[in-house]
This record gives structure tokens, sequence and C-alpha cells, in this order.
């Protein structure tokens, strides 16, 4: 998969959550699976869970098809 591509992705998602005083940072690629983690506010937030399917992955996906899914650690 290209790193590139993803990085990219999680630039525009990190946009979004940078105002509401979070972050995401990728972790590591293995296969199709995306490995993330969600920082500062982000991190201890009731929603991180719909953000992660709802937001996230549902990004990486649209940007790029090859991601199957994303996993927060």
């Amino acid at each position: 998969m290209d790193a590139e591509r993803i990085e990219k992705a999680i630039g525009k998602i990190r946009e979004g959550l940078n105002k509401e005083g979070g972050d995401i940072e990728v972790v590591e690629i293995k296969d199709t699976i995306v490995y993330v983690r969600l920082k500062g506010q982000c991190s201890s937030c009731m929603m991180a869970g719909l953000t992660m399917k709802n937001w996230v992955e549902k990004t990486l996906k649209e940007e790029v098809p090859e991601v199957t899914e994303v996993k927060a650690l």
C-alpha cells in the first residue's frame, strides 16, 4: 500500500481533529490494515470509537481503496 497516500488522507483527518484538541498518528501499515493512535483530547474522548469507524476509517477507505480496516492502538 502507498504510505504517502495514507499520510495525505491522515493529514485531512488531522485538520479536523486538531480543531477539537486532538491528533492522530499512523503507527503501522500491515498488509491492508492501518494501525493508528488517537492523541490529545481524542485519546480519552467517549466518542473515539465512533470517530474511528465513521470518520477515520471511512475517509481512509475513500482516499486509499486498498485499505480494508483501520484499528486504533
